[in-house]
């Protein structure tokens, strides 16, 4: 049975803990949205599969999946892995699905966000989106944990923590009229404080070039331990993503962590850039509210966007001239964990990448913890 509670994660002593905590876990969805994915989806679903197959390498997998899929999802998915029938507008795990947060007894709740589409009818992406707005309280009751709404419009992929106090962010999605305009940066780091348990927020400005999320902080930078994150960059001055890295660049730059540590910056060359070709923008449903899939528009490509699971690191695959290069650098990131590919164009058409897809469940128990002290003691 799953509560509901009034209170917030921060005052019952519960924090978000880092992606690179372990996990029990993952959820993702099942694309089937045929004004977003193209070719009956069938694509998109193929690259859905292999992300799913690699990220139970080491952990559980589940995967929310409609009545009208199931049979589909199942036939396409390994036998290890757990479907789900839950119904959803769409695929986005990582922004619709819930926030797990713990406490110092192991204990695992999840913040259930309000969501909008992206901007509701102030540039959101499609509408509906009331089924997507269900699916954190629907994993929620699935995994037998307690939950918290909060009265914040707030997608998953707009946040990364180092589960120790620190929260990454960009002022061009949070601060959009278009997710809560009643609110001041002030008041949101308040509630962000009370339903993730963080105490320093680092705000970067925009997010990466033509991303249709407003900006999204997991395209762009994420922590791969405390004190160390990776963005996004590129060398080439003229393009747009230059100015937008390099800011972001001197911001962390300057920020100190909650424990008071200067952050040390890697950073991943983004791919291309890279385009939507013609046929790609053609072998798309047209509908009346679904977002525009133009003819050689810029996609918001970015290797930030891979999932960090209990033994392996999923990455996107993007760019032959580029791929290698990050696969050797995520590789010298991330020492104890096995370093996966997947070919992730066909997600990325949609919108993100794994990252965007995945959410992680946090491991419940003391030993939790302990775990992740015990790789830094190797490590060192």
């Amino acid at each position: 049975m799953t509560t509901t509670f009034e209170t917030t994660p921060a005052a019952d002593g519960f924090r978000m803990p880092a992606e690179f905590e372990p996990h029990s876990g993952c959820w993702m969805l099942w694309p089937e949205r045929p004004s977003n994915w193209r070719l009956g989806a069938k694509p998109a679903q193929r690259a859905f599969a292999a992300v799913a197959t690699a990220v139970a390498v080491g952990e559980p997998v589940s995967v929310g999946v409609s009545s009208a899929q199931y049979i589909q999802a199942r036939s396409m998915l390994p036998d290890a892995i757990r479907v789900v029938e839950m119904s959803s507008d769409d695929a986005w795990m990582r922004d619709v699905g819930p926030t797990f947060v713990v406490n110092r007894r192991g204990q695992v709740r999840g913040v259930d966000w309000t969501f909008n589409g992206w901007g509701g009818l102030n540039g959101g992406l499609y509408f509906p989106w009331d089924q997507d707005d269900l699916v954190a309280r629907k994993v929620l009751e699935v995994e037998g944990r307690d939950r918290y709404r909060a009265p914040l419009i707030l997608e998953g992929g707009a946040i990364h923590v180092d589960g120790e106090g620190t929260l990454l962010t960009t002022e061009e999605c949070l601060m959009n009229p278009n997710r809560n305009p009643h609110l001041d940066k002030g008041q949101i780091e308040i509630l962000l404080h009370e339903y993730l348990g963080v105490t320093s927020v680092i705000w970067l400005g925009k997010g990466v070039v033509d991303d249709e999320t407003n900006g999204h902080v997991d395209n762009l930078c994420c922590f791969v331990r405390p004190g160390e994150v990776a963005l996004t960059w590129t060398d080439n001055k003229r393009d747009p993503q230059y100015r937008i890295s390099l800011d972001a660049y001197e911001r962390l730059s300057e920020a100190r962590d909650a424990k008071g540590r200067k952050l040390k910056i890697h950073k991943l060359h983004q791919p291309g850039p890279l385009h939507r070709t013609r046929a790609e923008s053609e072998d798309i449903d047209v509908v009346d509210g679904g977002a525009p899939r133009r003819i050689y528009e810029r996609l918001a490509a970015s290797y930030v966007n891979f999932y960090i699971g209990n033994s392996v690191i999923v990455m996107p695959l993007l760019d032959p001239k580029r791929d290698k290069q990050t696969a050797r650098q995520l590789q010298k990131l991330f020492p104890e964990r096995r370093l996966i590919g997947v070919q992730a164009r066909e997600i990325l058409l949609g919108g993100g990448n794994i990252h965007c897809i995945t959410q992680q469940v946090p491991r419940e128990g003391r030993g939790a913890r302990s775990a992740v002290r015990e790789k830094k003691a190797k490590r060192a």
